[in-house]
């Protein structure tokens, strides 16, 4: 191992493909801005296809500047919070963009949290108005006189259908529950309605690139949930970023899956933001069940996909994807949780597409590594920094030590799309942000390339006889077994040993692994100490509403036992 090597010195520029510059002279231009680029240049150019409903650029940046007018005329102004609670459909872009145009910010949330969790974001954020669907008009009423809501502007699956869409919903909503009757209330509009109303002439917004442009709510998995605030340039610059990153996309015509829920940060930058930056057609998904996705594919061809570990593991498990041409993708991208690296070579073996694999978190705007995607790809790494972008791996300890190349500790990071802090939590801010590096939480080491390799989470950590074990390892190696569909492992106490290892398994259907296999197949390929004590199988396995296994819920399931 090269020990002289310093994280200072960057050595992961000399590994990026051709064509992605160690720099980047960012352009002073807000995301509204490239929206308002994009409607001039290419007009006519679809900007978005939701449910077989097609709008352009053009059509989408008036839509955005009437929502604008609308909302300045109900009394939001610069710096006001605007929750955005929808799915991904085309009211949910053009509320984003629209709030960000008159200098608001975007409090992106959740349809599938409870009332409880909306609750504390919108008080939290102290939001004075919402867009959401018809479907939780009625709930969102409710909730609205323990927050400082006054608005609530509600939109509907029909009102963006084709005509014969349009006809058969209108037939089938009430009996699919897709329908709502909504309450009688003050200052609760209509979508549409309200858009006829307004102008699409430009809105008039002073707004800095230091201005903070959204509140993204992390952490509520772990703990209490944190506002993280990103600014103009955090989602300007991290949307550069991932242009320079893929230079043989740059201005191309590209078509791109939207497909998981735009709340979910990594697929907002990656999908919605990244797609009007550069002019591209986005492919909206409200319900990503994999059918629907292999539909979509089959129907649409996207170029660029986008997707979580969990569903690129649907879609291998699906009969389908064998029916469906994979040949129109050129690339595919992987964040939000590692990819298992034997789902990358089933994916990669089935359909011919390179999958990117990329790393990241919210605070971060959120990436931060990926893998070149014409460059060199090394099995099980996270890839290379983005451009700009400084790393150091510090002692697990201390939190200050950089530890030699090879070693494992706390992956700190520094960059332009590194967050301001967290919403009205000065002291959670302090903790992570410490002489503007960002204390990531993440176990993680670089090779003598500057490549680097998430090992796990910090708090996940498992100490078995005074030996780290980290529970990603573990699951790699059951990915690799063919009877296993996932695979989720935790720590929990052991009288002697400290902690002890417990795998949750989902079996591949039909084919459940023979009492003892997974223990033996282990035992050829991990350490003594490394190994599982506990197996139990599963049908499914405790997920986020983005498809992240949720280590938490199993941890509190064993200790509620």
């Amino acid at each position: 191992m090269t020990a002289d090597i310093k994280y200072e010195s960057k050595p992961w520029i000399a590994h990026y493909e051709r064509g992605v510059p160690g720099n980047i002279d960012y352009e002073q231009v807000t995301l509204p801005a490239y929206l308002e680029n994009s409607a001039r240049r290419y007009p006519e150019r679809t900007a978005i296809v939701c449910e077989g409903f097609k709008i352009s650029y053009r059509r989408l940046n008036e839509m955005a500047n009437r929502l604008g007018a609308c909302l300045g005329a109900l009394g939001v102004g610069k710096g006001h919070r605007v929750a955005i609670l929808l799915p991904n459909v085309i009211a949910c872009v053009v509320s984003y963009y629209a709030v960000l145009k008159i200098g608001a910010i975007a409090v992106m949330c959740n349809p599938r949290h409870t009332d409880r969790e909306l609750l504390f974001q919108f008080q939290d954020s102290a939001a004075t108005a919402l867009v959401t669907m018809d479907l939780l008009a009625n709930r969102m009423i409710a909730l609205r006189p323990r927050t400082e809501l006054k608005q609530i502007i509600h939109t509907s699956f029909a009102d963006y259908l084709p005509l014969a869409g349009n006809l058969f919903f209108k037939l089938s909503a009430g009996r699919k529950g897709l329908k709502a009757r909504i309450q009688p209330a003050e200052n609760v509009y209509r979508w549409k309605h309200l858009l006829a109303n307004y102008s699409a002439t430009q809105p008039r917004a002073t707004v800095s690139m230091d201005d903070v442009a959204m509140i993204q709510y992390t952490g509520g998995t772990t703990g209490v949930a944190k506002g993280v605030m990103l600014t103009h340039a955090n989602l300007s610059f991290q949307t550069q970023q991932i242009d320079a990153w893929f230079p043989q996309f740059a201005a191309q015509d590209e078509i791109i899956l939207g497909a998981l829920p735009f709340f979910f940060f990594f697929v907002l930058t990656c999908s919605m933001n990244n797609a009007v930056f550069a002019g591209w057609t986005n492919i909206l998904i409200p319900d990503p069940r994999p059918e629907k996705l292999l539909n979509a594919i089959r129907k649409y061809r996207p170029t660029f996909v986008p997707l979580v570990p969990t569903m690129y593991i649907a879609l291998l498990n699906h009969p389908d994807i064998r029916k469906t041409s994979m040949t129109c993708i050129k690339g595919c991208f992987s964040g939000s949780a590692p990819l298992p690296l034997e789902v990358i070579r089933k994916f990669e073996g089935l359909t011919g597409a390179a999958i990117s694999e990329g790393f990241g978190l919210t605070e971060a705007a959120p990436i931060t590594h990926a893998n070149p995607f014409n460059g060199v790809r090394k099995v099980g790494s996270v890839g290379l920094p983005f451009p700009d972008t400084e790393c150091r791996i510090v002692d697990l300890a201390d939190g200050t030590t950089d530890v030699p190349v090879g070693q494992s500790g706390e992956l700190l990071v520094r960059g332009p799309q590194v967050m301001k802090g967290y919403w009205n939590n000065p002291q959670e801010t302090a903790n992570t942000l410490k002489n503007g590096w960002l204390f990531t939480g993440d176990v993680a080491r670089m090779d003598e390339d500057g490549y680097f390799y998430i090992v796990d989470r910090k708090k996940d950590l498992v100490i078995c006889g005074g030996h780290n074990v980290y529970p990603r390892e573990i699951e790699e190696v059951l990915y690799s077994h063919p009877k296993v569909k996932e695979a989720c492992a935790i720590g929990l106490p052991h009288p002697s040993r400290g902690e002890q290892i417990k795998v949750f398994v989902v079996p591949v259907e039909g084919h459940a692994p023979a009492s003892g296999e997974l223990a033996e197949y282990c035992r050829t390929r991990l350490a003594d100490y490394k190994l599982p004590t506990q197996y139990e199988f599963r049908d499914r396995l405790p997920k986020s509403d983005v498809g992240k296994i949720v280590r938490k819920v199993l941890r509190d399931e064993e200790q509620k036992k």
